[in-house]
C-alpha cells in the first residue's frame, strides 16, 4: 500500500485508547506524550498494564475509590446492575478510624455491560469507570500538541504505544502521520508481532521504533507469552534493513529470559542490526502493575516475583556490552 500522503490523512479515523500520558521519559528521547492503545495479540503474564489487552473498552472497579455506601449507593440503585452484580461489602475500618462499607464487585455474575461506570454510568467516584475510550485522530493530534513547548526544549515528541498499535493500523498510521505533519517526532513501541505489510505502512512517519524482545527461544516466547517469535525477529530484520532507527527493549523476566544464554542469543540477534540499532534497553523487572490486574475481569495467571538483583542485572548488561553493542539499564 502506498504511503499516505500528508494532504490525504485521515482524521476522522478512530482508534480505542486507554491513556494519554504526558511528561513521559522512558518511551524515548527528550520529554515526550505516550498515547496508549488498547488491544494487544500477547498475553505477557508479567503485563504491567493489563488494561491494554483487550481491545474494547472494558470494566475498572477500584474498591479503594468507593465512598461507601452510607454516603453513596449509585450502583446499587434498581436498574443500574442488570446483573445484580453489585451489592455491600463486609464493613471495615480505614487507616484513619472511619467506619465504612464499600461496594463489592462479583466479577462472575458480571457482563461489563457498563452502566455503572463513569464518566457515563453511575458510580461518581471513579471506583467503577470505563477503561479506554474512542478518539479521532484529530482529537489525539489536538491533546499531544499542547505539549509540543516541551517537546522542542528537550528533543522529545509522541510514542504511539499499546497493548499493540500495530493491531490498530488504520488509526496508527494517520495518527503518526498526522503527528509528522504537525512537526513532532515520533516513536512506535511495538511488539513486532503482526503481518509486514502493516509494519511497512509505518515506515515513513516513524522516526524511532521501540522493539520489546521478550524471548530468543520461540518455543519458550510461545509456551510463556501466548504467540511464537518468528515473526518478531523477521520483521525487526526487515525494519533494520529499511534502515529504520531502532531501540530494542527487553523486560527482563525472573526465570523466564534472564540466562546468560538467552542475553548471548539476544545479543548475536542484535549485531545483525547494523548500524539501526540505538541502544538496547535493559528493563529489570517490577511489580508495580500487579495490583491492576485485581482492577479488571480476567482469567489470566499473573506472574508476580521478587526484584531481579542488581549485580545480575549488571552481569546481563555486561555480557551484551562485551559484545559491542550500546545497552542502557532503565
Amino acid at each position: 500500500m502506498a504511503p499516505i500522503l500528508l494532504t490525504d490523512i485521515d482524521e476522522n479515523q478512530t482508534g480505542i485508547i486507554y491513556d494519554i500520558q504526558g511528561f513521559s521519559v522512558q518511551d524515548g528521547p527528550g520529554i515526550r506524550t505516550t498515547v496508549f492503545e488498547k488491544g494487544c495479540p500477547l498475553r505477557c503474564p508479567w503485563c504491567h498494564s493489563p488494561e491494554s489487552q483487550r481491545f474494547e473498552i472494558q470494566l475498572s472497579f477500584q474498591q479503594d475509590k468507593c465512598i461507601g455506601i452510607d454516603k453513596c449507593q449509585a450502583c446499587l440503585m434498581p436498574g443500574v446492575c442488570p446483573e445484580h452484580a453489585l451489592h455491600p461489602g463486609e464493613p471495615t475500618t480505614t487507616a484513619t478510624g472511619e467506619d465504612i462499607t464499600y461496594v463489592e464487585l462479583d466479577w462472575d455474575a458480571c457482563t461489563e455491560c457498563l452502566a455503572c461506570a463513569a464518566p457515563n454510568g453511575a458510580c461518581p467516584s471513579n471506583a467503577l469507570m470505563e477503561w479506554g475510550k474512542s478518539y479521532t485522530v484529530a482529537e489525539v493530534v489536538e491533546r499531544v500538541s499542547r505539549d509540543i513547548p516541551f517537546y522542542k526544549r528537550s528533543g522529545g515528541g509522541v510514542t504511539v504505544s499499546g497493548g499493540e498499535p500495530l493491531s490498530q493500523i488504520d488509526f496508527t498510521v494517520n495518527l503518526l502521520a498526522a503527528l509528522k505533519k504537525a512537526g513532532i517526532h515520533t516513536a512506535l513501541d511495538t511488539t513486532m508481532y503482526a503481518s509486514w505489510d502493516r509494519v511497512e505502512r509505518t515506515i515513513p512517519y516513524t522516526d524511532l521504533y521501540l522493539i520489546d524482545i521478550k524471548h530468543m527461544d520461540s518455543h519458550d516466547h510461545e509456551t510463556v507469552v501466548g504467540v511464537p517469535n518468528e515473526q518478531i525477529l523477521a520483521n525487526t530484520l526487515k525494519l533494520a534493513q529499511s534502515g529504520a532507527h531502532i531501540r530494542v527493549r527487553v523486560p527482563t523476566i525472573p526465570n523466564f529470559n534472564d540466562s546468560d544464554k538467552n542475553f548471548i542469543a539476544l545479543g548475536e540477534f542484535a549485531k545483525k542490526l547494523g548500524s539501526s540499532l540505538t541502544e538496547i534497553q535493559v528493563l529489570p523487572y517490577h511489580s508495580l502493575g500487579v495490583a491492576k490486574w485485581a482492577r479488571i475481569k480476567h482469567k489470566n495467571k499473573v506472574f508476580v516475583a521478587d526484584n531481579i538483583p542488581d549485580e545480575r542485572v549488571d552481569h546481563l548488561a555486561d555480557l551484551l556490552r562485551g559484545m559491542d553493542l550500546p545497552v542502557v539499564i532503565h
